[in-house]
């Protein structure tokens, strides 16, 4: 039977104090809000050592002790999406015992989240690289399964023809460290936008992110790889940045990001904040 509506027995009826109690448990990961409506009202919650079981109750979470089941509630994390242009000789990974600059080291953001990269881009290339610390979406952009492509700005050395291009296109075999053979890479697309006899300039874009793939692709056919720049990711391009600079997504560029990972099919999991 819920409490909602009784008189309160506590000391957090003042709307002014911050969101509501049911609010910051689910957002901080306990249970749905409903539920956390339920966890409340049977007397499992507690602010600052005083039980709250009546709604509605409004708390502070930058200050309040909460404690949910004997567990207590951490402060909801903050979201962040940062767009870094990532220059040559900045590695990607967060870990790096050559001690070598890193993405993340570029990024002073003023809340200090712990931010991770999202899919791979080598020391030698440059172009978007996208940190978040929000797993779920960063799961989606880059698992093959979703399908989110990337894009990037290539020149070769040498002079790609239009049947090496639909080759490529088509796939080819690369060895796979995770099978210990070979398999086909995925089909991509590929246009040229300018070439000549000792250089030849593409587009190129891909649905996987196997480890230097587009390197290993030129190569198989005589092309090494000169310049590699990310330019794409999804809906998201590399705009308003010099490399070594970063900015966070603007609403619009997130929300685009978001409805290419979360694609129709999956749009039950998918709830905006």
């Amino acid at each position: 039977m819920s409490t909602r509506g009784k008189k309160q027995g506590h000391g957090y009826g003042d709307k002014r104090r911050g969101p509501r109690l049911q609010k910051v448990l689910a957002d901080a990961g306990v249970a749905s809000r409903r539920a956390c409506e339920s966890l409340i009202e049977s007397g499992m919650v507690t602010v600052n050592g005083e039980v709250v079981d009546t709604l509605p109750a409004w708390v502070d979470p930058e200050a309040d002790r909460i404690v949910a089941e004997g567990r207590v509630v951490g402060k909801s994390r903050r979201n962040i999406y940062v767009m870094l242009f990532k220059p040559r000789g900045t590695v990607s990974t967060n870990s790096d015992p050559e001690g070598r600059c890193r993405a993340i080291d570029l990024v002073q953001h003023p809340s200090r989240p712990r931010l991770y990269p999202v899919g791979r881009l080598d020391v030698e290339s440059s172009g978007l690289l996208l940190l978040t610390n929000d797993g779920e979406l960063a799961n989606r952009l880059t698992h093959p399964r979703y399908g989110v492509h990337k894009g990037y700005q290539v020149t070769v050395g040498g002079r790609l023809s239009d049947e090496d291009v639909e080759r490529l296109e088509e796939g080819i075999f690369l060895s796979d460290k995770r099978s210990g053979g070979a398999s086909r890479t995925k089909k991509s697309k590929l246009d040229i936008i300018k070439r000549d006899r000792d250089r030849t300039l593409l587009y190129m874009e891909l649905r996987e992110g196997r480890n230097r793939q587009i390197r290993r692709m030129m190569a198989q056919f005589g092309f090494p790889v000169k310049k590699l720049r990310r330019v794409r990711m999804g809906p998201l391009a590399l705009k308003g940045l010099a490399p070594g600079e970063w900015r966070e997504l603007a609403s619009a560029e997130l929300s685009s990001l978001r409805r290419a990972a979360y694609r129709i099919r999956d749009k039950a999991v998918f709830k905006q904040p």
